[in-house]
């Protein structure tokens, strides 16, 4: 879905494809088939933007075959679909029975991270609408905080830094101009976007920047204009934001509370969990080790990286934080510029959701997914952004 805001540019509206799990080219096409297309004609859109999740033995296929790659772009156009932004976070297994750990492997201290992100910028250079000349890609934010030392985070740089000169590279050779966005995400290097200044300035390349997602965002209790103008201050570019929520809990001292709690906690993601105290952020690697004891004080609220659908918030006494999302996206692409031109509706839980509140056939999720857009675009249209054909 396309915009056009008042400065004149397109702002571009997709969902994250990671919520059907496909690790295979041919999975790939079977998602465009069997999902996108049923979303996009339930907007009634002739055209409708995914953000693209491709797993490393199928980026590797398309890199490689450039027939492939053509037939993926084809069946991209027959279905009314299109591309301009790739979730680069989750390498392979992302639809694995327990995710967890796992999602921050390879991280970007070891050689195959830069070599799967330079395969998505080629493929994405690739994939791109004859009349869009740049593209987006979130990454991992570095690594997870427990395999980092000085060592490593050298090398994570220097990766950057090359990976920064190879987009400069492929953008001579295609004209198409392809940024990477780190994805602060809790319990990471980097957690939130004020961790993300020193290692973004330090490698001082306008194509390597920073990806916000709303509910990373949330569950560190950022707010979301002091954080995009420090950004904004600070001359890192936000190459894309991710549009989600995350699970809030006002009163996490009491029981019903802490029931309604523990129903999301569940064994297939990691659903880190913060609470904002006098002392500084608090938190847990997961929702059950809150909940199990006294790791996290209960006196303030919690909140948790569980996304949520947009346009459902759980039932009492819980709720969702989608006021951090309008904040952030006024402040986004609701100025007399936008901060950034790509903006991606990212949940990939449904079916990690409750049972009573799964979908249980691929039409109730097509449902899901087009309320949420929907929701997505009343908020760009509030803002004063107009929907293009």
């Amino acid at each position: 879905m396309r915009f056009r805001h008042p400065d004149g540019s397109t702002v571009h509206l997709a969902y994250c494809t990671n919520v059907h799990p496909a690790e295979t080219l041919d999975g790939v096409l079977a998602q465009l088939r069997d999902h996108c297309e049923p979303v996009r004609r339930r907007l009634g859109r002739d055209r409708l933007g995914i953000g693209l999740w491709l797993a490393r033995n199928a980026a590797h296929a398309l890199v490689t075959d450039p027939s492939a790659l053509r037939g993926l772009r084809t069946e991209l156009d027959r279905r009314g679909l299109e591309v301009v932004t790739l979730n680069g976070f989750p390498y392979e297994g992302f639809g694995a029975e327990e995710v967890k750990y796992r999602v921050y492997k390879p991280d970007w201290a070891d050689p195959e991270r830069l070599a799967h992100t330079t395969d998505l910028a080629r493929v994405l250079a690739g994939l791109l609408p004859d009349d869009v000349t740049e593209g987006s890609i979130s990454t991992l934010p570095l690594a997870w905080r427990t395999a980092h030392d000085q060592k490593r985070a050298a090398t994570a740089l220097t990766a950057l830094g090359t990976l920064a000169q190879r987009l400069d590279a492929l953008a001579e050779l295609t004209g198409r101009s392809i940024r990477v966005g780190l994805e602060p995400e809790p319990g990471c290097i980097v957690e939130t976007t004020a961790d993300a200044i020193a290692p973004l300035t330090g490698i001082g390349h306008d194509r390597i920047g920073i990806c916000v997602d709303t509910c990373h965002l949330a569950t560190s209790f950022e707010d979301p204009h002091t954080a995009l103008n420090a950004l904004a201050q600070a001359g890192v570019p936000v190459v894309k934001s991710q549009l989600s929520a995350a699970l809030h809990a006002e009163h996490p001292h009491l029981p019903d509370v802490r029931e309604a709690l523990a129903a999301f906690d569940e064994p297939r993601f990691l659903h880190q969990t913060r609470t904002a105290t006098a002392a500084g952020l608090r938190g847990t690697d997961d929702l059950g080790e809150a909940l199990g004891g006294d790791a996290l004080p209960d006196a303030s609220p919690w909140r948790a990286h569980f996304h949520v659908p947009l346009h459902a918030a759980p039932a009492a006494p819980l709720t969702s934080t989608l006021p951090v999302l309008r904040s952030a996206l006024t402040r986004l692409v609701g100025g007399p510029h936008p901060l950034t031109r790509h903006l991606e509706v990212e949940t990939y839980t449904w079916q990690a959701l409750p049972p009573e509140l799964r979908p249980r056939a691929r039409a109730q999720l097509a449902d899901g997914i087009a309320a949420e857009l929907t929701l997505a675009r009343d908020l760009l249209t509030d803002l004063g952004l107009k929907e293009l054909p």
